[in-house]
């Protein structure tokens, strides 16, 4: 029943998405026609002809009704800008970003699942201390003024890695670390806060008093029973990593989305806009979707809440 009611929640959310992407577009102001055919130059008539060929004539709510439909075939119209199906070109350029956005959240939740558990077994020691103020240093820092640094220290002084592209395991390193750099910090805080509050449990006491090792205890007893709101977070941290991702693109110059978002805004090309967004939001809400499943998994008594 559990998993039934979050797979029924997932179509109205994604309606609601698809809703208020379409009504963003509407609402950011400027005229699509102006920016794609030459600005305020256009004659009146001129104008009227673009609008009707875009569908933009049309009632607004006769356009959302053909978006959603064309949406759920599949079907995100054609871009503005090139004439070319924007569900082609974003089958081209989404794997980068989907790359670059898994690795930097898997790469983020080791490390902040290893220094989560490491600082709650430490409590209150400087190590413990050291790991939270670096945390809060690393959530501060700009993902771009960091990325710059990398490209500074290891392409351009080391000469280790290459500055840009998408060619190999080696141009995925630094924007996948930029990206854990501002992952693994909340991880962290989310780990240790659930590995504390399961440490002071009785069945953990009782563990360690039937003489098993502290490994073993951490491991299957204790950090099982706090993996719930990590997975939580980790589900939410994939909306943001993957948002991060646009912009840690422009910085490595990497064939993601994100160069392709910048261009479709200034066009105020509604179609990639719009695909670009439905797209990203229907890859994190089937993860999160996932997420929800899993957590049955991890705490059986979820299946008869």
């Amino acid at each position: 029943m559990y998993a039934l009611r979050r797979i029924a929640l997932f179509v109205p959310v994604w309606v609601g998405v698809a809703v208020l992407t379409f009504a963003m577009m509407r609402l950011i102001g400027g005229d699509p026609a102006q920016a794609l055919y030459g600005g305020s130059a256009l004659s009146v008539a001129v104008l009227r002809e673009v609008h009707h060929r875009l569908g933009l004539d049309r009632p607004v709510l006769t356009q959302l009704a053909g978006f959603l439909v064309d949406a759920v075939r599949g079907n995100l119209g054609e871009s503005w800008q090139s004439g070319t199906p924007v569900a082609a070109i974003l089958a081209q350029r989404f794997p980068y970003t989907i790359e670059l956005a898994l690795a930097g959240l898997g790469l983020g939740t080791l490390l902040g699942l290893g220094l989560g558990v490491i600082a709650a077994t430490r409590q209150g020691s400087s190590l413990d201390r050291a790991l939270l103020v670096g945390s809060l240093v690393f959530l501060s820092v700009p993902g771009f003024w960091l990325g710059i640094l990398l490209i500074y220290l290891f392409s351009v002084d080391l000469g280790w890695l290459p500055v840009a592209g998408a060619a190999g395991w080696q141009s995925l390193v630094m924007p996948a670390a930029v990206l854990a750099a501002t992952g693994a910090p909340v991880v962290a805080r989310v780990a240790r806060a659930g590995m504390l509050e399961v440490l002071r449990t009785e069945y953990v006491r009782t563990a360690r008093a039937k003489g098993l090792g502290e490994r073993i205890v951490l491991l299957r007893h204790a950090l099982r029973n706090a993996l719930n709101p990590i997975m939580t977070i980790v589900g939410l941290l994939f909306g943001n990593l993957l948002g991060g991702a646009l912009i840690v693109e422009q910085v490595f110059s990497r064939p993601g989305i994100g160069t392709l978002a910048v261009q479709a805004i200034f066009a105020r090309d509604y179609p990639m806009i719009q695909g670009i967004v439905l797209y990203t939001s229907t890859v994190f809400l089937i993860l999160n979707l996932l997420v929800d499943l899993a957590y049955s998994l991890v705490d059986p008594r979820i299946r008869f809440g």
